[in-house]
């Protein structure tokens, strides 16, 4: 019979590899602002939030806080660095408001995580105490990362499109909740349950919107290249003048 340390350890492991994926899922929305050197109606609320997110977990994955999380720690460290790329891309390519905002909320982050380690360790001798403290701030930062698509929801039912809303980060931050929920449940662990839970309920919400609007979606697109091509093809038509003689004479070249 397999111990549940055991069964907890492959369900991490599992958890792991999704969450990595879950991580690397916005690489296409990426490459299409890296293509159009434009960030245009993309939110940054989803990387800030899962920023702090995983800055959180770290504290919470070492064991000064929470012996014994190892899976926690790494897999949390790697989703934290590739935060940083994708909000770098993002400041590049985004106006001088925007780029001064997500600066701005991104370094409060990481400031607040700081200062959070420095007084738990500091304050606090318990181990348990220190848990409970940093579990629960890791609650709320995991809470607001799941939570985060709400504003993209909103733009997806106002604009019956699910252009600004990668189905492939929906479909893992789906999966990502199961895993955790699961991995919470065999040795209970309500800091990574409950937030997960919720998340997979959400993911549930935003894989029935894919499905809802996907094809009004496709409509929409064709609709937009349709109105491109036609603006591009005018712009190539040399309407000829009646009065200009050499045009009548020598033909209207395109």
């Amino acid at each position: 019979m397999v111990s549940a340390d055991a069964a907890r350890t492959v369900v991490g492991i599992i958890g792991n590899i999704i969450a990595l994926i879950l991580f690397l899922s916005p690489v296409p929305t990426f490459t299409i602002i890296w293509k159009k050197k434009s960030v245009e109606q993309f939110s940054p609320v989803p990387y800030l939030a899962t920023l702090f997110n995983c800055g959180m977990w770290i504290l919470y994955g070492l064991p000064w806080f929470h012996p014994h999380s190892f899976l926690v720690l790494t897999i949390n460290g790697s989703g934290f660095v590739i935060e940083l790329v994708y909000l770098m891309i993002f400041l590049i390519y985004s106006d001088k408001k925007k780029r001064k905002n997500v600066m701005l909320i991104a370094l409060a982050e990481l400031a607040f995580v700081g200062v959070v380690a420095l007084m738990v360790l500091t304050l606090v001798d318990s181990m348990k105490l220190r848990t409970t403290i940093i579990g629960s701030i890791c609650m709320v930062g995991c809470f607001l990362m799941y939570a985060s698509p709400l504003a993209v929801m909103k733009l997806v039912i106002t604009t019956k499109s699910v252009e600004y809303m990668p189905f492939f980060l929906s479909l893992f931050s789906f999966l990502n909740g199961v895993a955790w929920t699961a991995y919470a449940l065999i040795k209970f662990d309500p800091y990574i349950a409950a937030p997960n839970g919720l998340g997979a309920l959400l993911g549930v919400a935003q894989l029935i919107l894919y499905a809802t609007f996907y094809k009004s979606t496709k409509q929409q697109m064709a609709a937009k290249q349709s109105k491109v091509e036609l603006g591009l093809s005018d712009q190539y038509i040399a309407p000829v003048s009646s009065t200009d003689p050499k045009k009548l004479q020598n033909g209207a070249h395109v």
